[in-house]
C-alpha cells in the first residue's frame, strides 16, 4: 500500500516580513557585530539560506514604498561615507608624502656618521 509524501512547499514570506527580518538582521549585526542571520533563524523560523539571500538582495528587492525610503537613507550615507574616504585618503597621502621627507632626511643624516 503506498503511503502520501508529505508537501515539500515552504512557506511564502511577504515583502513585509522579508523586510522586517533584514532590518532585524541589520540591527542585530550594527549592535552585536555579526550573528544576525542566525538570531533571525532563531527567532523567525526561516532557512539561514533564505534570510541570506534577502539581506544580500538589499532594500532594492522589496516593492513597497517604505523599502524605497530607505534605500534613498542608505545611497544619502554611503555618500556621506564615500566623501569622508576621498577626505582621509587625501589626509592619508599627505601624511605618507611628510613622512617620506623625514624619512629621507633621517637616511642623509644616519649616512654623514
Amino acid at each position: 500500500m503506498a503511503t502520501k509524501k508529505a508537501s515539500t512547499k515552504g512557506k511564502r514570506y511577504t515583502a513585509e516580513e522579508k523586510q522586517a527580518v533584514v532590518d532585524f538582521v541589520n540591527n542585530h549585526n550594527a549592535t552585536n557585530g555579526r550573528g544576525g542571520v542566525t538570531a533571525a533563524v532563531k527567532k523567525f523560523g526561516a532557512s539561514q539560506l533564505s534570510i541570506a539571500a534577502w539581506v544580500k538582495a538589499g532594500p532594492a528587492s522589496s516593492k513597497s514604498a517604505k523599502s524605497g525610503r530607505a534605500a534613498s537613507v542608505v545611497t544619502g550615507r554611503r555618500s556621506s561615507v564615500l566623501a569622508e574616504l576621498a577626505k582621509l585618503d587625501g589626509v592619508i597621502a599627505g601624511k605618507r608624502k611628510e613622512l617620506d621627507g623625514l624619512e629621507a632626511r633621517f637616511q642623509k643624516l644616519k649616512a654623514s656618521l
